[in-house]
């Protein structure tokens, strides 16, 4: 986690254990434009997840909906503000149809550097974090300061992720989104249901989620690739670690 919340430890118990507290006035103004901040909405405050804990928390609750990790996280980030800020004003802007730049935001924390697989990767939780909600605030929190878990691919020699992947999208040296995704779409890919560059990656392999959790969240990306291949429009949904 890169701050500390008021009842922080309700949102750590309940699995939301990444908390990045922005001020508006100091990210960058593209960032914050799509956003369309109100003038008494002054911090974005993002929240992610890092390990198994989240997902062992909506098992327990039980899978209700097509969506049960935002419902959930929605729900928890709901339930943390009428403790810890119940004078509050919050608008929740993910999960939700809007454009926002979680992975720019991610960077900006200090979470987010890309593995060559193009998901966010540091030293202490490998690959297995996601970004789960983000809210505007009326608060006046103290600004969360950047964190730096280092960098694990600069220094990895053997790199098993680009090896790893049975669609070469990773053989060039630059991430081949195409080849990815006929990879995922192509009858009887061993890849459709969970990436496994991602798995071969060493870094934060204790973290790794569980196999129901993988093939959940890699079943909502392979719908946006159908979707997209049969009618060529982008999902809305924001880009995310998943």
């Amino acid at each position: 986690m890169s701050t500390t919340l008021p009842f922080a430890d309700f949102l750590n118990q309940a699995g939301l254990n990444r908390q990045h507290v922005f001020d508006l006035a100091a990210l960058p103004p593209d960032l914050v434009a799509p956003l369309e901040p109100t003038p008494h909405e002054r911090q974005l405050i993002l929240f992610g997840h890092a390990g198994r804990r989240l997902w062992e928390c909506v098992q327990a609750e039980g899978i209700h909906s097509a969506h049960p990790i935002d419902d959930y996280s929605v729900r928890t980030v709901q339930a943390w503000l009428a403790q810890a800020l119940p004078q509050a004003r919050a608008r929740v802007l993910f999960p939700g149809a809007g454009r926002i730049g979680l992975q720019r935001l991610g960077a900006i924390a200090g979470w987010h550097r890309a593995a060559p697989f193009m998901v966010g990767i540091d030293s202490v939780w490998g690959s297995w974090f996601a970004y789960r909600c983000a809210i505007l605030t009326d608060t006046t929190l103290p600004a969360s300061a950047p964190v730096d878990n280092g960098y694990p691919c600069d220094s990895c020699v053997d790199k098993p992720c680009i090896s790893a992947c049975p669609a070469g999208a990773l053989a060039s040296g630059k991430f081949d989104l195409p080849a990815c995704n006929a990879g995922r779409l192509a009858e009887g890919s061993t890849c459709a249901l969970g990436c496994l560059a991602r798995r071969a990656c060493p870094v934060g392999a204790q973290h790794r989620y569980e196999d129901n959790q993988i093939r959940h969240s890699a079943a909502g990306s392979l719908a946006a690739i159908r979707h997209y291949s049969a009618t060529g429009q982008a999902p809305g949904q924001a880009t995310r670690t998943a």
